[in-house]
């Protein structure tokens, strides 16, 4: 039987989640993945990280169903008592969900790094593929507004991204390192894909490519890269994306989605209802990237990982 193939996916969010899980379920411990820390911020004294905890939840079958992020079967009374001392109740944190904060808190705090946090919390829940943060230094995205410079927690949730957007910084990028199993990775010729799960561009992806040396990593890696839209039929299935990308005078459409990764991309996946673009796309292809259910996750992953083993047989 031929070893399964090694891929290398960079996520954050919901959307890149519901990928990460369809990857996951035909890959398991083949699977690296590279998580977005630009959200990360202190909270009521706890460390958060968002999109580690979505996709470490989403792996271990522990996600909310309804919204795609936090615990299932959580409760809030915690925040309720928050509430009533007047304390900031903007973002939730659910009865459960505390305790992974509190935990990776201690152990921050204790000297260990946050990969080693991560890893720990992914191994007691029984996740076999590699969770990575990408770098072990705080990145924290911010959010130029008209209404001032805003941490992306507080333009994401507490402003509900209401204010327009005039441009993003990744504070603290240009000083911090990434994870170094992701350079190694990259380099890899045994790596049989890079995957940009359809997450947000500017708030998921642009973080880790702001990071030194990743984007020419990206650009110079032996592995093909595959990218999904996350742009159907001109609108964001979740999320501030559409609303982004207006505000920043950009076509909301697949095609802007091509041209943001164009120095290192092989192939975008758009949706089938996309389908006309791909005359205007040289090397992209048509998939139902609307992730419903876990059965379209896994078909989408198949179809990803497909994509790459064409680009890479043409390559070689």
């Amino acid at each position: 039987m031929s070893e399964t193939p090694r891929v290398l996916a960079l996520c954050g969010g919901v959307g890149g989640a519901k990928l990460a899980l369809g990857l996951y379920r035909l890959l398991g411990p083949a699977l690296t993945l590279v998580v977005n820390t630009g959200d990360d911020f202190t909270h009521l004294g706890l460390r958060i990280c968002p999109d580690l905890d979505t996709v470490t939840y989403t792996l271990a079958d522990r996600v909310n169903p309804e919204t795609g992020w936090g615990r299932a079967d959580d409760s809030g009374r915690f925040m309720a008592a928050v509430t009533e001392l007047g304390g900031e109740d903007w973002f939730f944190l659910g009865d459960r969900d505390l305790a992974l904060h509190v935990e990776r808190t201690r152990r921050l705090a204790a000297g260990e790094s946050l990969s080693a946090v991560t890893a720990a919390v992914a191994a007691a829940f029984g996740i076999a593929a590699r969770v990575l943060p990408m770098s072990d230094q705080p990145v924290a995205t911010q959010v130029e507004t008209d209404t001032g410079i805003l941490a992306f927690q507080h333009y994401f949730v507490r402003e509900r991204c209401r204010p327009s957007l005039r441009a993003l910084h990744y504070q603290g990028a240009a000083q911090a390192a990434p994870h170094p199993e992701l350079l190694a990775a990259l380099a890899d010729p045994a790596l049989a894909a890079i995957v940009i799960c359809p997450s947000n561009p500017w708030l998921s992806i642009d973080p880790l490519l702001a990071l030194p040396g990743v984007r020419a990593a990206l650009a110079a890696a032996p592995a093909p890269v595959v990218a999904v839209s996350p742009i159907v039929g001109g609108q964001a299935l979740k999320g501030p994306t559409a609303k982004i990308m207006a505000e920043l005078g950009l076509e909301v459409s697949a095609r802007t989605i091509a041209a943001h990764y164009r120095d290192f991309l092989d192939c975008l996946l758009l949706d089938c209802s996309d389908g006309a673009l791909a005359a205007d796309l040289p090397g992209s292809r048509v998939a139902a990237t609307v992730m419903g259910s876990e059965a379209d996750k896994v078909a989408l992953a198949r179809a990803v990982l497909e994509a790459a083993r064409d680009c890479r047989n043409r390559s070689g």
